[in-house]
């Protein structure tokens, strides 16, 4: 298992903050108090703004969120949307490599233009998995799309407007063709972390994202 970078994400203060619903077991994440920046730090108040449970990163220059907490296995659900010919992105289990800084898994957030079946199209499984042709269907860029995002174990599913488009197993045959013909293929223990932050990505575009909601599972054996 990698070993987080400490600096990010140990702030008891901030976790402390972090919106809940106890009884339903879901935590509510559509704020910015449950996101510090890349130093760890609270985000300051700037190109990342909440309005009516909808976090807006006007465009670039806000810096990428770092959820206050770590996460190991989880269901995740959010609606987002995007501006024309925009890239963002929700990375999970981010870890520390090796010469390659902080990585994670990432659910591609883009307008896909006339490429909605790639490697980096939205709801992809950025670099890895492309999102099924079969059973993806995104809305035109402005409009709301729903995610939900399951990860048990070295499971994980992506899903997209109420389809699955992605489900992958670290160490299978598939994910290891895959991740070798990926960036991430020098990363060496890509995935093999149970357990690291979210981020949500600034990757110069405007974003936004709404009701995100996230459930922790119990670890499988």
């Amino acid at each position: 298992m990698r070993t987080i970078a400490r600096a990010l994400f140990i702030f008891p203060l901030l976790l402390s903050n972090t919106h809940a619903d106890p009884q339903a077991g879901w935590q509510d994440l559509s704020n910015l108090e449950s996101w510090v920046d890349g130093a760890g730090n609270p985000v300051p108040a700037g190109k990342w703004a909440v309005r009516d449970k909808i976090l807006h990163l006007s465009g670039k220059g806000g810096g990428s969120l770092y959820s206050a907490k770590e996460y190991g296995d989880f269901e995740l659900i959010f609606d987002w949307k995007i501006s024309p010919k925009g890239n963002s992105g929700l990375k999970y289990r981010m870890a520390k490599y090796e010469g390659k800084g902080m990585l994670g898994l990432e659910y591609q957030v883009y307008d896909d233009g006339d490429k909605p079946f790639s490697k980096s199209s939205s709801a992809s499984l950025y670099d890895i998995i492309p999102p099924d042709p079969k059973t993806k269907k995104t809305n035109k860029v402005g409009e709301w799309n729903r995610t939900r995002i399951v990860v048990r174990g070295a499971h994980f599913q992506h899903f997209l407007n109420g389809k699955k488009v992605v489900e992958i197993t670290v160490g299978t045959p598939e994910w290891k063709t895959a991740l070798a013909q990926s960036k991430f293929r020098n990363a060496k223990g890509f995935a093999e972390n149970a357990k690291g932050p979210l981020m949500l990505q600034d990757h110069g575009s405007e974003v936004w994202y709404r009701e995100i909601r996230l459930k922790e599972l119990e670890s499988l054996p």
